[in-house]
């Protein structure tokens, strides 16, 4: 049974009470992430993640963790790029520790100077490391490659250069244009329900909020796709590709995941069937479907030898013909939706899964999810729907390109 509430504020929570269930996931979900960030404070939401645990007027960063580790629980946090979510998994029994410590970090993190510039270290390292794995670097690339420096197409984890020029004052202004009541969405899924958990959030979380309304998030961008390199001294050549996709809320959005497993969505998919098992060009090569608010990406990669990457090249774009010339076929369209069909229940079984899916539709989509409509719609898509989406969406024309590797020129589409 799932339960919505709107406090007074603005803040909104949502409670997913699973019966039989032993834990409960709690989120805090804030909506902002690197597409509302500037050129210059690129990564402050990443590194405003990191710092909220470094330190409370109540607890350590050493005692955060302890405290969390004595009641058998997790705690972590991840940014996106539209926004920043802070979550625990604890038994039932511990669920309003977990909250109070989630509340502890969120309102009463010091953001000490010393803890800032340590953590700046731990970042930067974490950037050297992404850095070191040219398929991230690929995908960062062509994220930038169809969108541009700015928005969307900058990176979650900023630059190094950024996070150095980082102070606490940066981090105060960012969190009071964001950080407010109106701007998060707490999730609670689990065995408990929407009684106790809105008691809690009222003790924890929604009278302590002194900033209540959020600064206007940002516009909608037009992809201006580019062919990006980045010259980098590696044994293989990383090559990726980008198309228009769809937004979250699409009413085609099912029918375009059907249409993306088919094509390189997993073993069994064309790409992997003939890049990897008939022609032997990569070990690793799929597509991927990115779905944001109002916009979306389908997304290419592959890891190939460099002498061979115009051959893998030509190879992947002749896929993407046959499909939109000869459409997908009954078995793979059986395969696919049963596919997602499959991956959509088991997420059922899961607190954390159910925590994450209610509060994301929340806050990006400003509606509550409806499970028996979302099934509906999946069982509605037709094969015909999805060679629609494949006529409207798959077109190499509007491609951009990113290529990481020794080669010095991009890819020629």
């Amino acid at each position: 049974m799932v339960k919505y509430k709107q406090f007074g504020n603005g803040l909104r929570l949502v409670v997913n009470k699973m019966e039989g269930m032993l834990s409960v996931s709690i989120g805090v979900l804030v909506k902002t992430g690197s597409m509302n960030e500037s050129n210059i404070d690129n990564g402050i939401s990443h590194f405003i993640e990191h710092v909220m645990f470094k330190g409370t007027e109540k607890r350590s960063a050493f005692e955060i963790s302890d405290h969390i580790d004595r009641i058998g629980a997790q705690i972590n946090a991840f940014t996106s790029k539209e926004l920043t979510c802070y979550y625990t998994k604890s038994t039932r029994e511990h669920a309003e520790e977990a909250l109070e410590i989630l509340s502890d970090i969120f309102f009463s993190s010091k953001f000490d100077k010393e803890e800032l510039e340590k953590e700046k270290g731990v970042v930067i390292e974490e950037i050297k490391m992404s850095e070191d794995t040219p398929e991230e670097v690929c995908l960062d690339l062509l994220s930038q490659g169809y969108y541009g420096k700015s928005g969307l197409g900058q990176t979650i984890l900023g630059s190094s250069k950024n996070i150095k020029r980082f102070t606490r004052d940066d981090v105060i202004k960012y969190m009071d244009k964001y950080y407010t009541a109106d701007n998060v969405v707490i999730s609670v899924a689990g065995n408990i329900d929407i009684e106790r958990a809105t008691s809690l959030v009222e003790k924890y979380f929604a009278d302590k909020f002194t900033r209540l309304k959020s600064q206007p998030q940002a516009k909608t961008q037009i992809p201006n796709p580019q062919n990006l390199l980045r010259s980098k001294r590696i044994e293989q050549t990383h090559i990726g590709f980008a198309m228009k996709g769809i937004s979250l809320n699409d009413k085609d959005s099912d029918a375009f995941a059907i249409a993306n497993i088919v094509f390189g969505g997993g073993m069994s998919s064309r790409l992997f069937q003939k890049i990897r098992e008939e022609l032997g060009l990569a070990y690793s090569v799929y597509s991927y479907a990115s779905g944001y608010k109002d916009n979306g990406i389908l997304e290419i990669y592959a890891g190939v030898n460099t002498s061979l990457r115009d051959l893998a090249v030509s190879a992947i774009l002749e896929q993407i013909e046959v499909l939109k010339k000869n459409k997908i076929t009954e078995q793979e369209f059986s395969r696919g939706k049963a596919q997602i069909k499959s991956a959509f229940i088991m997420g059922q079984e899961s607190t954390a899964s159910q925590m994450l899916l209610y509060a994301k539709h929340l806050i990006l989509l400003d509606k509550e999810f409806d499970l028996t409509d979302r099934i509906k719609r999946l069982e509605s898509v037709s094969m015909k729907d999805v060679n629609d989406v494949i006529d409207k969406y798959f077109d190499i024309k509007t491609m951009a390109t990113a290529t990481v590797g020794s080669k010095r020129s991009p890819l020629k589409i």
